[in-house]
């Protein structure tokens, strides 16, 4: 069969359709929002909330509350506890786990059918559409493309019904036209012990004729170095002499660039960076060598702005529609989905390059945050976590800040913990040992990637002298009670500025 010849057809196709949402934006938006609010007329939730009133988007925001995962939680236990039509017209029978909140050491995401094939397969396809249009006439589909999901667990919720990673959700429900170019077996792909998996995987594929790879930028280094290890070649192009495509996301790609340059060190090797969360697939990188992403309009997601200098979480009364939003301004991510999540903040934070077409930057979370390595870490952790090893040891915290150690190299990956006493614990190993079982416990997203160190190794501890933090902040002019030092980071400018300006012991727990 030509498939190339085929998918040539379907990624045309599919490029004037995308052409539509780049010329008429506002209209195709339009056109979708009033579909939602039609099948969300049928649902439990739309019935609770008036949708068969609403005949603009005035209404829509007068009548419909804003939602974080607390807020709707009471609607998706329903779901997950077998009632349908819930939060959307038709039935829901996936739930994708992702990282915990607040409340809960987990959140499960609900995932429609229209929500799997009108947003995150047709994201795949478009992709691949958007790199044939900047890479005319490529044979892509002649080869293999290596999947590197995540933790691919599956679990029964009911007798049809099951909940697990979204890359598990994927797999399981993949159309034919991409099950039969995946690589590898679904066996393998749907393992969960990480260690074996991998091993697996390097193994599965070192014989097989790959052309694209996607993943998570830290999971596939891993996959990557044992496929070289197994091997004992240099690069993956010896390994597989026409990969030239990496579609990554789900972390910033910039801390990882020189790493996958050792690894393919040739010039016609193409990055593509996606958006795509448990959520929702929202954006693509559509030009090449640009870190702007499209925003994808006609995935069953109708989009609305909050400015962070405007920002409550759900008590924001300063909301705008696509029309209305600027560029350079900083906005938290609100969504409608077919998927029944109505007017969620998901808790992400883009700014505007472009409004011709809508083109964007992740900017980062409505809250501090490290997610260097899928760990999707919050100061609601960190600082519960802080507090059980201080209360077990004896000790007793002035300040802190946190940022990643980047994978580079042999580097490990791993947090980098600056922390400075009031009383230092009676067993410091100890007080480090308690801190990341405690974030373990919390978090299933770090505790998957600590898992036997495969991702993310044991945390490393600096001990500051007394008043270093007051120190810095004095040196950048914000010693005062309305300034703090930032417990959080993705990036390592603070902690490392505050190294190099004090005093520190370096301790590595056993």
């Amino acid at each position: 069969m030509p498939f190339n010849s085929i998918f040539a057809w379907v990624i045309k196709k599919r490029l004037h359709q995308i052409e539509l949402f780049r010329k008429y934006p506002e209209d195709v938006q339009r056109e979708l929002f009033e579909k939602l609010i039609e099948q969300g007329c049928q649902s439990k939730y739309g019935k609770e909330y008036h949708f068969h009133q609403i005949a603009s988007y005035s209404d829509f925001k007068q009548l419909v509350p804003l939602n974080n995962y607390e807020s709707l939680k009471p609607w998706i236990d329903k779901l997950m506890a077998g009632e349908q039509h819930v939060l959307w017209s038709q039935e829901t029978k996936w739930f994708a786990k992702s990282s915990g909140t607040t409340s809960d050491r987990s959140k499960f995401i609900p995932v429609t059918r229209e929500s799997l094939e009108d947003c995150h397969y047709k994201g795949g396809k478009d992709l691949l559409a958007l790199y044939y249009e900047n890479f005319p006439n490529r044979k892509l589909y002649k080869g293999k493309h290596l999947i590197v999901g995540g933790s691919a667990q599956v679990l029964p919720v009911s007798e049809d019904s099951y909940q697990g990673d979204l890359s598990a959700i994927i797999l399981k429900n993949l159309p034919w036209w991409a099950e039969i170019r995946r690589t590898p077996s679904k066996e393998i792909a749907l393992m969960s012990e990480w260690e074996e998996k991998v091993e697996k995987m390097a193994r599965s594929t070192i014989e097989e004729d790959v052309y694209i790879i996607a993943g998570v930028p830290s999971w596939t280094l891993i996959l990557a170095r044992k496929v070289l290890e197994i091997t004992g070649k240099k690069n993956l192009r010896e390994i597989w002499p026409n990969l030239e495509l990496f579609m990554h996301g789900g972390v910033s790609f910039e801390p990882y660039k020189e790493a996958f340059r050792e690894l393919i060190p040739f010039d016609d090797m193409h990055y593509v960076e996606t958006y795509n969360a448990s959520e929702g697939f929202f954006g693509i990188q559509d030009v090449d060598g640009s870190n702007e992403l499209l925003l994808m309009l006609d995935y069953g997601i109708f989009y609305e702005f909050i400015p962070m200098h405007a920002f409550n979480d759900t008590e924001s009364t300063i909301i705008y529609k696509l029309d209305e939003v600027e560029l350079d301004e900083e906005y938290a991510l609100v969504i409608s989905t077919n998927a029944g999540l109505w007017r969620y903040i998901i808790g992400d934070t883009i700014r505007f390059t472009s409004k011709s077409p809508y083109r964007f930057k992740l900017t980062g979370r409505t809250k501090h945050f490290i997610n260097a390595f899928g760990e999707e870490l919050i100061v609601n952790n960190s600082d519960f976590a802080i507090a059980e090893a201080c209360l077990k040891t004896n000790a007793i915290i002035r300040e802190y800040t946190v940022a990643p150690i980047y994978m580079d190299g042999n580097t490990e990956g791993k947090h980098e913990w600056l922390i400075e006493f009031e009383r230092k614990p009676n067993d410091i190993n100890r007080f480090m040992y308690l801190l990341d079982e405690s974030l373990r416990s919390i978090n299933s997203d770090y505790d998957a990637k600590r898992t036997n160190n495969m991702a993310l190794g044991k945390p490393l501890l600096h001990l500051l002298k007394s008043g270093s933090f007051d120190s810095w902040l004095q040196k950048k002019g914000k010693l005062g009670g309305q300034h703090k030092v930032p417990r959080l980071m993705n990036s390592r400018e603070i902690v490392e500025q505050i190294l190099q300006e004090t005093d520190f012991e370096t301790i590595q727990y056993a």
